[in-house]
């Protein structure tokens, strides 16, 4: 069996989640390579698979012929650098998102894969994970009739490092709301028009230090009349808690993980259960899924099916809601044509 030849840049912890589903997952798959700026992170990661080959550069790594893949988990700031050079030496990319931190960037990212004729696709993971994929198919199926009301509620268990933000990762809404935006637009098989976002810094004063919110909520205003709230917080205490609701016409169908346990307390002081306490965890299926369809619509010659256009419009909705915070006022998201205007080029 032809074998597809993959590389990864980013020796941290996203990095190692995708090494490790193609050293031992992914059977039409062969990780050949990591690379880092931190050498020795990279020499760690390639020593703990069992790898021969690390490098210092995404330049270096791609200099290798016998890599036709590159999966890009770096620091957000990077990941436009990475995606060029990438394409510039014809390797197909998986790249986390956002693809880049502005649009200028993200049209950027997608005429060099363009130019060189390779896949391009983004890492929003959710879209593979069992249950927002069969909550896709029965909206896709009209079960649910028109989508008429988007909820979405992200809470992570702690923050982030400190270092996670000086790295250049992006503000909350670039970083981890911009999942929930995509799976709005995904979802409700509509495109955002306007959001009207707020932000908090009351949870944890050494992110506040900083200017990063660790609250955020974001009202949305979709194109065809639908309406929806996300939710964003960095520091819930109890647990990794993601819940997606998408009311319909007809039905409505609810995403969530808190219930499905294994184990449950009952005590004196009431009904406890067990939690996912890390996006790794609830996610674990979703990002080898992720990968897996990644290096088999290499080998089958297939479009990807996350785009460079759907980095764009989250990012532009992500963009949006930042504005709309700063100013107190709500933001129209930059219209769609501009996505097109720019593919054109």
């Amino acid at each position: 069996m032809a074998k597809l030849g993959v590389g990864v840049v980013g020796a941290g912890r996203m990095g190692r989640c995708h090494a490790e589903n193609l050293r031992s997952r992914i059977p039409e798959a062969k990780l050949i390579a990591v690379a880092d700026v931190d050498l020795e992170a990279a020499r760690r990661l390639a020593a703990d698979l069992e790898i021969e080959h690390s490098y210092p550069s995404v330049e270096a790594l791609v200099e290798r012929k016998d890599i036709d893949a590159v999966v890009i988990a770096s620091p957000s700031k990077f990941h436009l650098a990475a995606v060029e050079t990438a394409a510039a030496a014809r390797k197909h990319i998986l790249c986390e998102k956002p693809l880049a931190m502005t649009l200028e960037g993200v049209d950027a990212a997608i005429a060099a894969a363009r130019k060189s004729h390779i896949v391009l696709q983004v890492g929003f993971m959710r879209r593979y994970d069992p249950a927002y994929s069969e909550a896709h198919r029965r909206i896709e199926a009209g079960e649910i009739g028109t989508p008429i009301i988007f909820k979405a509620i992200g809470r992570d268990r702690e923050p982030p490092p400190l270092s996670f933000y000086k790295s250049g990762s992006g503000t909350l809404f670039l970083d981890s709301t911009i999942h929930e935006f995509d799976l709005a637009r995904w979802l409700m098989r509509d495109e955002v028009l306007e959001v009207h976002a707020f932000g908090g810094m009351l949870a944890n004063p050494e992110i506040a230090k900083l200017g990063e919110l660790d609250a955020g909520i974001v009202n949305l205003r979709f194109e065809g009349g639908a309406i929806g709230n996300v939710e964003s917080f960095r520091q819930s205490r109890y647990g990794y808690d993601i819940f997606t609701e998408v009311v319909g016409s007809k039905a409505t169908l609810r995403i969530g993980y808190l219930r499905q346990t294994a184990l449950s307390v009952l005590t004196a002081d009431g009904v406890s259960h067990d939690v996912v306490d890390h996006f790794l965890v609830r996610f674990a299926d979703a990002y080898l899924n992720e990968v897996r369809d990644f290096v088999q619509r290499i080998l089958a010659e297939k479009p990807a099916s996350v785009t460079g256009e759907d980095a764009r419009k989250a990012l532009a909705i992500a963009l949006a809601a930042d504005a709309s915070q700063r100013q107190s006022r709500s933001v129209l998201v930059p219209p769609q044509m501009q996505t097109e205007m720019a593919n054109s080029r």
